[in-house]
């Protein structure tokens, strides 16, 4: 989890972190300078005016800027008569699809099977989003996320007895970083020294095939499970794959093989984990559903057993 927003202040010392998304041609003069590319307060629809000669022409940007910078977190500020919050960039949770869990203000994703992960937590000073579900969106989106940091430390000590000298900044940069580390006397306050670090820190994206956005990922390679199918003359269980595409049916597939419609047996209780989230699942006669993502005919009429067809499992599954 990468912590995108943060926000806390004490008497001595503050500190803030904010993100902005950055286009892959911009990158480089970004990281020519330490400072913020994107404020609090930025990222809302505006016109810019731009002259020419007596004339003004109105422009308009959807995130009020011309540079294609745009804001993953945004600052909602209705001038202290209602309560300011934080809001995710609406584009990042459709493309990855995700719930919102009012009661524990978190963000939920949904995989194939059904499975529920946290890909947003939310919380009063701090928010944390998931570096896979971000990397994924930046390829999409041809983009780099700047993390952008600010934070200054104050000492009731003075810098010779830290064992520090005065500093305006002690710059660092490479291919991903920038940012400046200055020490000095603090002025007009209680305390004697202070520190102060600023800068930002870019999370390049995936490449576009694990994006894991159709037509520019790598289809993954489906899988199917073994099941038993019957007992050899040692006792021993036969097991066969369930890819209905090695399967035999009556139109001539196959020759040899097991017939895609071979009954495959469970024990009765293989349908208690279903039973035990009906806000997930669903069991109707002869039916297993999961959502509306997959579906599963199933004979369930009998008192110690539930029977599917082999090629079934292997296409629904």
């Amino acid at each position: 989890m990468v912590t995108v927003y943060y926000s806390k202040t004490s008497s001595d010392h503050s500190c803030g972190i904010y993100c902005a998304l950055i286009p892959n041609n911009q990158k480089t003069k970004c990281l020519e300078d330490f400072s913020w590319d994107l404020h609090h307060g930025n990222g809302y629809p505006e016109a810019i005016v731009y002259n020419h000669g007596d004339s003004k022409n109105a422009s308009y940007h959807r995130y009020g800027t011309d540079k294609g910078i745009e804001p993953l977190v945004i600052d909602r500020d209705f001038y202290g008569i209602r309560p300011e919050y934080r809001e995710i960039n609406e584009e990042f949770r459709l493309f990855h699809r995700l719930y919102h869990d009012l009661k524990e203000n978190r963000y939920i994703k949904i995989d194939e099977r059904g499975n529920e992960e946290e890909v947003i937590i939310v919380e009063p000073n701090r928010i944390r989003i998931r570096l896979k579900e971000i990397r994924q969106f930046l390829a999409v989106k041809e983009m780099h996320l700047s993390i952008q940091f600010d934070c200054s430390v104050y000492s009731r000590e003075d810098l010779n007895n830290l064992g520090l000298a005065p500093a305006n900044g002690r710059v660092y940069r490479d291919e991903q970083t920038h940012y400046s580390l200055g020490f000095g006397e603090a002025i007009l306050c209680t305390y004697t020294s202070f520190s102060h670090l600023m800068g930002k820190y870019f999370i390049t994206p995936l490449p576009k095939s694990k994006s894991g956005m159709w037509g520019f990922s790598q289809e993954k390679k489906k899988e199917h499970a073994e099941f038993i199918i019957g007992v050899d003359e040692d006792g021993e269980n036969i097991l066969h794959t369930s890819n209905p595409d090695t399967l035999a049916n009556f139109f001539g597939a196959n020759r040899g093989a097991p017939n895609y419609l071979t009954a495959v047996y469970f024990r009765k209780t293989v349908l208690d984990k279903y039973y035990k989230q009906p806000s997930k699942y669903t069991i109707q006669d002869n039916h297993l559903f999961c959502g509306s993502l997959w579906g599963l005919q199933i004979d369930n009429h009998h008192s110690d057993k539930v029977c599917v067809w082999l090629g079934d499992l292997g296409r629904d599954l």
